[in-house]
């Protein structure tokens, strides 16, 4: 059961709290620092100081704290998913969840017959915690007094291994400052744990696991066995613990304890003062999934037992993550470059933790809050629009790999849409294991304590997302195979649903799309109707325009494909002249509502609806980004208002250049004039909460051009959304994966201008003037592009390879580029730019 409505949101431009412990960086931009203990931030750490290679990912919970109102430890395998049947208000409901895996960090130790440690009950001296986002590396320095007055040092080191996707290491230094003694080390793999990682989910049934071994394997390891209750995914885990002094092994005392659903080791040796000792615990961890393994107990013994040391292990992970930062990185000169540079290496190391050269071979899509925690249950949603691009340009066989995601879920696809009576395939806006649609039928309304009707699966322009970025990949690829096999059904199909749930009004002369939901999700129904009986709404201008571009581009694809791949698809899928006869029809003819105004209504019936009074609800309630809420809570409804969560109509200007879209109206028969794009950002910037962390991004990018100074305000707004929290509690329950894609994406293509159409990769850039220069590294059509501009001058090289020339433009000027050569571009000045805008449509 759903308790979250449609989706977490944010402040409505509500300034971030002052903290002391903002993340300052140091070593360059390269590493994410907090200062001191503060139990009240520790679940925001923990989330962004995640460790993860594409396979599983480990929270940065500290291997001495179990899951409470402080800490939350969570290891998540990826697409590691089960279904639970709850009862909520009176009715059976069932959700699928991504399953929080047996915790394999527990290691604490104690002196003589002392407490265990914990860091909540010592006297914190000094703390200090380092995300090395160039190594991969979570180091965590302590020093703290117990209770009997002893002083003991804790260095701390963390690897979730990128170079062998099973394996993860711990290794602590304890140094005795000032006392001697005999300490116990206790290290364990416990498979008690649950889903209570997302407070508004723990009253629903939250217990996925059962174990089935806990065994002593050797000397040194332990082992677990679990699996889960529905799905059947069996998991196994084999952690070896060694303790060492003077890097010799210490020859210590061992007992193996059983408790519940946990399996401890204890460890004795003698301490000295001013001595380290120092501990490394190595998990292998397999799933019934894997490849190419017999099963998963017997190869996470094996792999344990060709692990070598912790430092062996840290050096082929750090090199890993060199090769994919000579790929990923980005950077930046200027005056605010240092603090935007590491805030968008954060962001793009998350996600690379998500998906990686690992994630390849997997079975799974991009889940919208990483697999970093519970929160969404770690749902595929839309934010592949915004994540998918960065990709597409840096790993494009990463992003291949995640769109035959939805291609194997294309059979489910089409079964939705024939239970809905249509024809093709329709895509759920939550997906999970299997493609079916996710999303529940009610929500909490924590405000109001109401469940309400959750009509969120009306947004069918997650079918749109889908389509794009099938046709991106293939703009950025070349790659005919994919479009041929994979690509190419999967466009038909979505075509083929669009031009089903089109209806002719002879009226107007015009197709129509009714009862849906657009990007906006605050409009779920019109003012005084019945939401769940009637629900959605009409002919919202994004949806249809959406609709209208996919349309064309199935008949794109259709020309695309070679004669004999042609007709046996279209044989296959029955297509014929007819139908594409009526894409063709409806791609003319879909209605666009557009006022008096010349203001693109964001749906039929929006200007009818009352202008809300931002500045009573704001002074009323301070923070009003979850509208929906307040609302409802007083009786009322966001469906009476002129307000949007998020970029809604915007979303064209996003997704499209002014020439593709005048283009796109100019199909549609509207008039689109270039000042369309100003007046339409004023118009619902003034309307909009930014009640979702995607809503700054949007808004940044399409006042790239126009504003560029509230452009960067807005893009460090974007920046900072999972860093400072700016929702308010949702980033420890998993980070925000497209808004952090999309920052780096917004630098990336946006700041640079690059677009891809007809077959050339265009460039206009226009940087911001906080940034002096910005250089990336793309890869298009097979060819690895060094790009550089500031804000006189572009400059492309072509990396030695071979393969064939490329078109490289900016504003109407071509260049043919070899592997190997180098072009560049004066660029215009911002004046003699907004000159050259205003004669463009």
């Amino acid at each position: 059961m759903s308790s979250t409505g449609t989706r977490e949101t944010g402040n409505h431009e509500v300034p971030a709290p002052d903290r002391d412990d903002t993340p300052v960086h140091e070593e360059g931009t390269w590493s994410l620092v907090y200062e001191g203990y503060r139990p009240d931030q520790e679940g925001l750490r923990e989330a962004l100081c995640t460790l993860g290679n594409g396979y599983f990912a480990t929270r940065g919970a500290a291997p001495d704290s179990r899951a409470d109102d402080v800490h939350y430890p969570g290891t998540y395998l990826a697409g590691g998913y089960n279904r639970l049947v709850s009862e909520v208000a009176g009715r059976k409901v069932e959700n699928e969840d991504l399953v929080n895996l047996p915790d394999w960090l527990p290691l604490t130790f104690r002196i003589d017959d002392g407490p265990w440690f914990s860091m909540d009950d010592v006297e914190i001296l000094s703390l200090r915690q380092t995300l090395d986002l160039r190594r991969g590396l979570l180091c965590r320095e302590l020093r703290f007094r117990d209770a009997r007055g002893h002083t003991t040092g804790w260095h701390e080191r963390r690897v979730v291994s990128m170079a062998d996707p099973h394996l993860a290491g711990l290794c602590v230094e304890l140094t005795a400052e000032d006392w001697s003694g005999q300490i116990t080390v206790r290290s364990a793999l416990d498979g008690g744990v649950t889903n209570s990682g997302v407070a508004r989910y723990r009253d629903l049934a939250n217990r996925h696991l059962e174990v089935l071994e806990r065994e002593h394997r050797g000397e040194e390891t332990i082992f677990l066995r679990a699996r889960t209750n529905q799905s059947q995914l069996g998991v196994a885990q084999a952690a070896r613990t060694r303790l060492y002094r003077d890097e010799e092994p210490i020859d210590a005392q061992r007992r193996t304890i059983r408790d519940g659903q946990r399996i401890t080791q204890e460890i004795d040796c003698t301490v000295q003062a001013n001595s380290t000792l120092r501990i490394e615990k190595i998990l292998a961890m397999y799933s019934s999934r894997d490849w190419a393994i017999s099963e998963p107990g017997i190869e996470s013994l094996r792999a344990l037992g060709h692990a070598g040391r912790f430092d062996e292990l840290r050096a082929a992970h750090e090199l890993a993550w060199t090769h994919l930062w000579n790929e990923c990185d980005i950077s930046l000169d200027g005056d605010a470059a240092s603090g935007t540079e590491l805030k968008l290496r954060v962001h793009i190391f998350h996600l690379l933790q998500t998906v990686s050269p690992h994630s390849i071979d997997l079975d799974t899509g991009v889940p919208a809050r990483g697999w970093h925690g519970e929160a969404y249950r770690g749902h595929i949603f839309w934010d592949e629009l915004f994540i998918f691009p960065f990709l597409s340009l840096r790993i494009p066989i990463l992003t291949r790999a995640l769109l035959r995601y939805r291609y194997r879920r294309l059979t489910e696809a089409r079964r939705a849409a024939k239970e809905a009576g249509c024809r093709g395939a329709m895509y759920p806006w939550q997906s999970g294991s299997d493609g079916r649609e996710e999303t529940q039928h009610l929500h909490l309304n924590p405000d109001s304590g109401r469940w309400l009707p959750d009509t969120s699966h009306r947004q069918r322009h997650i079918n749109a997302a889908v389509a794009y970025n099938i046709w991106q990949y293939h703009q950025a690829t070349g790659d005919q195979e994919f479009m041929h096999f994979y690509g190419a059904e999967m466009l038909l199909e979505i075509a083929r649903f669009w031009a089903d749930i089109s209806t002719y009004n002879p009226s107007l002369d015009r197709y129509e799309i009714k009862a849906v939901m657009g990007p906006d999700e605050y409009h779920t129904a019109y003012p005084d109707t019945d939401p769940e009986a009637a629900g959605g709404i009409d002919n919202n201008a994004y949806t249809n325009v959406m609709a209208a571009w996919v349309l064309t581009r199935a008949l794109d694809v259709i020309d695309l494909l070679p004669g004999q791949r042609r007709r046996q698809l279209c044989e296959r899928l029955g297509l014929g002249d007819e139908e594409f006869e009526g894409w063709l029809e409806i791609s003319r003819k879909l209605r666009v509502p557009i006022n008096a105004e010349g203001i693109i209504s964001q749906f039929e019936g929006y200007d009818d609806l009352e202008e809300f009074d931002w500045d009573g609800y704001r002074e009323k309630y301070g923070d009003i980004h979850r509208l929906d809420r307040i609302l409802e809570a007083e009786g009322d409804t966001p469906n009476r208002y002129k307000v949007s969560k998020q970029a809604d109509v915007l979303m064209l200007f996003y997704l499209f250049s002014a020439e593709e879209l005048a283009l796109l109206f100019e199909q549609l028969g509207y008039p689109f004039e270039y000042d369309t794009i100003p007046r339409n950002i004023d118009y619902y910037s003034a309307r909009t909460s930014h009640g979702s962390t995607l809503s700054r991004l949007a808004h940044s990018w399409v006042l790239a051009r126009a504003d560029r100074a509230r452009s960067w305000h807005l893009f460090l707004r974007a920046l900072d959304s999972d860093l400072a929290d700016v929702q308010g509690g949702t980033t420890p329950e998993g980070i925000h994966l497209g808004a952090m894609a999309g920052t780096v994406d917004l630098v990336q293509r946006c700041y640079l201008g690059i677009d891809m159409w007809a077959n050339v990769l265009h460039f206009d850039p226009a940087l911001p003037d906080d940034l002096h220069r910005a250089r990336v590294r793309l890869h298009y059509r097979g060819q690895t592009l060094d790009v550089e501009a500031d804000h006189d001058m572009l400059r492309i090289r072509s990396a030695p390879c071979t393969t064939t020339p490329i078109t490289i433009a900016y504003r109407g000027h071509y260049r043919d580029l070899s592997p190997g050569e180098t072009c560049g571009f004066p660029l215009l000045k911002p004046r003699e730019r907004d000159r050259d805008e205003n004669r463009r449509p």
